[in-house]
């Protein structure tokens, strides 16, 4: 926590909007594997059937996500640390600490295909050498970008690129309203009626990921530390609750513009899916995987979609991976001295170089992840699948806190905490599914 008396939060929506960033950062980075790669595999193997659990998938994990983030908020602790706050077993660290391990093996993971997928994109574009090497390149570009620390220019090049794709995409669905394949009404109100596939595996797949899938729930409360939201509480003084709460509604408004952003783009991109992939039988798989997306454009827009598509996949997977890796880098910096592997510090500079480092090695890991397994759709489920089982430790967590550990003042009232124990119930099925059909 900062030493400092901290500063009032602003007092009216308009004059919270410049504070607003966590939750638009992790916009940049979802809008990207899980609406572009896992939403439209869903939509290519249902069909419209399951907009019901695209849109609940999207909703339903925001109130641990603001659980998390009022946590961190009220006491500058970053996620890990939380986690390992939950009593239960320990070795060096909580049982919850090494239960997230494997899983953030299988979220860099998802990198890998990220590079993947944009080495065909380049492929496609008409870069002649093979998708190895243009992955190795990219990645490279990667370590050297988040080593020497040039984030906040990527962060807003990306966050527009994103955004400027996903308004291609719903030019897309209108103008699809123009071809064979166009979308009714009928076609909304039947993937709104609730109903259970027979395979559910790819559907729970992007459950995990979609939306604010585990990864970005851990993310969300060290976006919140870095911009500052804690430290602008300050200490336990006369005017601490006040701008506790007052910081802690900044952070519910940044939370909920990108909740309305990232469940439009996936609605968006779920629909184009649907009309096209599903109508014309296309299946996702790792060879050909972005030949196949971009069917979505080629329908809807004509030969121009083709090339729209590739430089709004190019975009959003490439500033994806930048996303995914700069949250990755401060996970390794805060995790690897909880396992006493490099000694705990609080100097701002000794942790940015920390993050520094592993944002140069994490990239090269990825790199070679892909070039030793080319299969850039299957890791990018894997992600998922980890993510779907982790999410109900995340739920675990967040009531926790909420129970135990908030001070009683700042705790939530009985129509939020019945949300969140919705949500927790929620995300606990979905992870109980997936241990019980994969393993």
């Amino acid at each position: 926590m900062s030493d400092s008396s901290g500063v009032p939060p602003p007092t009216s929506l308009a004059s919270s909007l410049k504070y607003i960033g966590p939750g638009l950062i992790l916009t940049a980075g979802i809008v990207g594997t899980g609406e572009l790669v896992a939403t439209p595999n869903v939509a290519a193997q249902s069909g419209f059937d399951l907009l019901w659990l695209i849109i609940l998938g999207c909703m339903v994990k925001v109130f641990v996500q603001v659980e998390l983030g009022r946590y961190a908020v009220a006491t500058g602790t970053p996620t890990l640390h939380m986690l390992d706050m939950v009593p239960g077993p320990r070795l060096k660290v909580g049982w919850m600490v090494w239960v997230f391990l494997p899983v953030f093996a299988a979220m860099i993971s998802v990198v890998g295909g990220m590079l993947g997928g944009t080495a065909e994109v380049m492929n496609l574009a008409g870069i002649d050498a093979s998708a190895s090497t243009i992955a190795i390149v990219l990645g490279i570009t990667l370590a050297i970008l988040l080593g020497v620390g040039r984030y906040t220019l990527v962060e807003r090049f990306s966050i527009g690129l994103v955004i400027l794709f996903t308004l291609s995409t719903i030019f897309a669905v209108g103008a699809l309203q123009f071809t064979d394949f166009k979308i009714t009404t009928a076609n909304i109100a039947d993937g709104l009626k609730f109903r259970l596939p027979e395979d559910f595996s790819a559907a729970f797949a992007a459950f995990g990921i979609i939306g604010v899938g585990a990864a970005e729930l851990i993310y969300y409360p060290y976006w919140c530390l870095e911009k500052g939201y804690a430290a602008r509480v300050g200490d336990r003084d006369a005017g601490w609750r006040a701008r506790a709460e007052g910081w802690m509604k900044v952070m519910k408004v940044d939370a909920f513009a990108s909740l309305v952003l990232y469940t439009s783009a996936t609605v968006v991109f779920f629909l184009l899916g649907a009309a096209v992939l599903h109508a014309k039988q296309l299946e996702l798989s790792n060879e050909g995987l972005v030949t196949t997306l971009a069917h979505m454009y080629q329908e809807s827009i004509g030969p121009l979609g083709f090339w729209i598509f590739l430089v709004g996949a190019f975009a959003t997977l490439y500033s994806t991976a930048f996303a995914a890796t700069a949250a990755n880098a401060r996970l390794m910096a805060d995790v690897v001295p909880m396992f006493g592997l490099m000694k705990p510090t609080d100097d701002p500079e000794t942790k940015a170089k920390r993050i520094k480092l592993f944002g140069a090695l994490i990239p090269i890991y990825t790199t070679i992840l892909y070039v030793v397994w080319p299969a850039p759709l299957t890791l990018i489920l894997i992600s998922g699948v980890g993510q779907a089982i982790l999410l109900p430790f995340l739920a675990a967590c967040a009531l926790y806190l909420r129970h135990r550990k908030l001070s009683p003042e700042l705790r939530p009232g009985m129509v939020w905490t019945t949300c969140l124990w919705l949500s927790g119930a929620a995300l606990t099925f979905v992870g109980a599914w997936q241990l019980i059909s994969r393993f």
